[in-house]
């Protein structure tokens, strides 16, 4: 199914495209030259996940980083002075909420897409994030 949307995305040309069928989110975007130097810089973990992509597929998703689905703003606790939902070093489960981003006065909770150990974190607790701006390494 992904190799047939990343066919669609061609065709039309489109830069990104996300489907939801029972329950079921896939997002299928291009990289573009022109974006990847920006990444690079606002990420400094970008250069060992280049790295990384290059071995072999067994050793690839030992690392990944985990992307805001949106523009807004990040929380890393449910409310001011509380514990945050995790720190570098914490292990977590699939599905696990590990920071939030406020978008249009919503709460949305960003979860842990596998279980793992937080490596990194990315974004300063109450700024402003962009979409698709890495949030945190989970290895």
């Amino acid at each position: 199914m992904i190799k047939e949307l990343a066919e669609l995305l061609e065709e039309t040309g489109l830069s990104e495209l996300e489907i939801e069928q029972d329950g079921i989110r896939i997002k299928v975007a291009r990289n573009f030259s022109a974006a990847m130097p920006s990444v690079a810089i606002a990420a400094p973990p970008a250069a060992s996940l280049e790295a990384s992509a290059a071995k072999p597929a067994e050793t690839a998703p030992s690392i990944h980083a985990v992307n805001s689905p949106m523009v807004g703003t990040v929380y890393h606790s449910p409310e001011p002075g509380a514990k945050p939902f995790v720190e570098v070093g914490s292990k977590v489960a699939e599905g696990q909420t590990c920071l939030i981003v406020e978008a249009m006065k919503t709460m949305n909770p960003i979860p842990a897409p596998r279980s793992g150990t937080i490596t990194a974190i990315l974004v300063d607790d109450n700024s402003p994030v962009e979409f698709g701006e890495p949030l945190f390494i989970l290895e």
